[in-house]
């Protein structure tokens, strides 16, 4: 939980800072390359040793993330100093987040039971959109289990139209006493 907190911190000041210099899609930019860069899980260790000096590691990140935002890389240092540079892809999702909500748009997270095409997906993306007001962005999964039908996450909510739960919500109404 305190990870989530501390992510939401650092990415809120981040997002302030893009709003201040109207530069949004540099720091989104910035933040990808990141967090593909600590991905390894060696040069994350190397980041985290307490054995490294300071300066060789800030030298080493200069190098790796050459072109990044110089406040950026302060960012990285900061988190490599404070022992949390594990959490920079939490802030890297909560800056998107941040950033979707600042352009109205709102991520759904669909999971169906067969692979959607384009098509559907736009109309999808278009109801949906008209029931939350905002524009929306599908991220997609396919899960065989639900059978049919569509569970939605978006804006906090979930709408569930699955075969799977209509079901089970069936199989509860007949299997319950006094009905």
């Amino acid at each position: 939980m305190a990870r989530k907190a501390y992510a939401r911190r650092y990415s809120q000041a981040v997002f302030e800072i893009a709003l201040e210099t109207k530069e949004f899609d540099k720091w989104q930019t910035d933040l990808k390359k990141i967090v593909s860069t600590v991905e390894d899980a060696a040069f994350l260790a190397f980041l985290g040793s307490p054995k490294v000096h300071l300066d060789d590691k800030a030298s080493l990140l200069s190098e790796r993330l050459d072109g990044v935002n110089p406040l950026a890389l302060n960012l990285v240092l900061l988190l490599v100093t404070r022992g949390k540079l594990g959490i920079i892809g939490d802030i890297a999702g909560e800056y998107q987040r941040l950033l979707n909500s600042h352009r109205g748009i709102e991520l759904a997270e669909i999971t169906t039971a067969v692979p959607l095409d384009d098509e559907v997906k736009g109309k999808l993306a278009k109801h949906l959109g008209s029931v939350v007001g905002k524009k929306v962005v599908l991220e997609s999964e396919v899960n065989p289990a639900l059978l049919g039908g569509i569970i939605a996450r978006i804006g906090g909510k979930l709408l569930d139209g699955s075969t799977r739960s209509r079901l089970l919500a069936l199989k509860r109404e007949l299997v319950s006493p006094g009905r």
